[in-house]
């Protein structure tokens, strides 16, 4: 490693902990003023936006040729629309009823997400996924994740009646096992406190190191349960869910790609892969639609 490396982690530790406090403090601080005004009127305006682009339409009625309507589940910061500006269209426009869920918010942090407890999160999606099968009529759903929203589902599957109504779970580089942030967490026992902080400020985040509690329970008797179909697709330059393989799952109905065995020439990592990524969409379909599927290759950025 190189010797500015080894200074710098350090300080992107310390950075991650105080942004895990300065953040929620720093938005409750303009929540008053700004929450019915902008933040307000922009969360509206991207979901009249989200709506308008085909997605989000509870009028959408699933056709025969793609039966189960899907959930999108975002990443950690992320949020409902922002995260799928480009997955969604293109899933639309191949005939899928599409919708997508925010969860995970903090009070007074508007746009950035995730960032609750991860169980509470998936109790958000249990609501949701009712909410769209009531308004589709269908029996079942299939769920695509990034990162968290990629791994938080399995809970939901899990521990909260989600195998009845989910067909299919799709992770774009989900962190099943944890994320270091290419080791970034282990430095954190060499700063007093700052895990404490992380924890009681933004308990998503702490859930999602590699060792906690939630994870363990998570992954206690194996990584999957019986009636759904589950894929993983990491790219090997993922620089937050790592190291890269422990996204991977284990167990029945299980697929796990990765985007350079399809396409050496993709350099996405972990954020690219699920908002541009069009090779990693391409699989993204093959999964959702296994009957169908195409082969996946560096030409699939144009598909």
């Amino acid at each position: 490693m190189l010797p500015w490396k080894r200074v710098f982690r350090p300080f992107a530790a310390l950075l991650l902990a105080a942004a895990a406090v300065t953040v929620p403090a720093v938005s409750a601080a303009h929540a008053d003023s700004a929450a019915d005004s902008a933040t307000g009127t922009t969360v509206e305006t991207a979901a009249v936006a989200a709506s308008a682009s085909g997605w989000n339409d509870y009028r959408c009625k699933p056709s025969a040729a793609h039966p189960r309507p899907v959930v999108l589940v975002h990443g950690t910061l992320g949020n409902s629309v922002d995260n799928w500006l480009a997955l969604a269209p293109y899933l639309t426009v191949r005939g899928y009823c599409v919708f997508s869920v925010d969860y995970g918010q903090l009070p007074g942090v508007p746009l950035f997400h995730g960032l609750g407890p991860i169980d509470a999160s998936a109790g958000q999606l249990s609501a949701f996924v009712d909410k769209v099968l009531a308004a589709t009529g269908a029996a079942e759903v299939d769920l695509v994740g990034h990162s968290q929203g990629g791994m938080m589902p399995r809970y939901y599957l899990k521990f909260l009646g989600g195998a009845a109504k989910v067909g299919a779970l799709v992770g774009i580089a989900p962190d099943n096992h944890g994320a270091t942030l290419s080791g970034l967490t282990r430095l954190l026992p060499y700063f007093p406190g700052a895990e404490d902080l992380i924890t009681a400020a933004t308990p998503g985040l702490a859930d999602q190191m590699p060792g906690s509690e939630f994870l363990a329970e998570l992954n206690a008797g194996g990584d999957t349960v019986p009636g759904v179909r589950y894929t993983v697709i990491a790219t090997k330059y993922d620089e937050v869910a790592t190291p890269w393989r422990s996204q991977y799952l284990s167990g029945p109905g299980v697929r796990n790609v990765l985007l350079q065995d399809l396409c050496p020439l993709d350099l996405s990592e972990h954020v690219a892969i699920a908002l541009f990524d069009r090779i990693a969409f391409h699989e993204v379909a093959n999964a959702l639609d296994p009957a169908h599927a195409t082969a996946t290759t560096c030409a699939s950025v144009l598909s």
